[in-house]
């Protein structure tokens, strides 16, 4: 599974995060392909709050323990 994100709040401005099968997870600067369109959201964290307006799941809310800001919009690519 791939998530490309674009916006301010991660390493780079725009990276590729990969997700193996194992579960690891790595992250690349830019695009890598191939991308195979599986959905497209808004991620938007302030502090500790988290919400995700994703195309394909809908609106979805979480807490992380550590605190940040981003504002991306995003590609999962399966």
């Amino acid at each position: 599974m791939k998530f490309i994100e674009f916006g301010i709040g991660n390493t780079w401005l725009v990276r590729t995060e990969t997700e193996l099968q194992d579960g690891t997870e790595f992250e690349e600067k830019g695009v890598i392909g191939p991308i195979k369109l599986q959905s497209i959201y808004v991620r938007i964290w302030i502090g500790q709050h988290v919400g995700i307006l994703d195309s394909r799941e809908g609106l979805k809310y979480t807490r992380k323990k550590r605190r940040g800001f981003k504002l991306l919009l995003g590609i999962k690519s399966g």
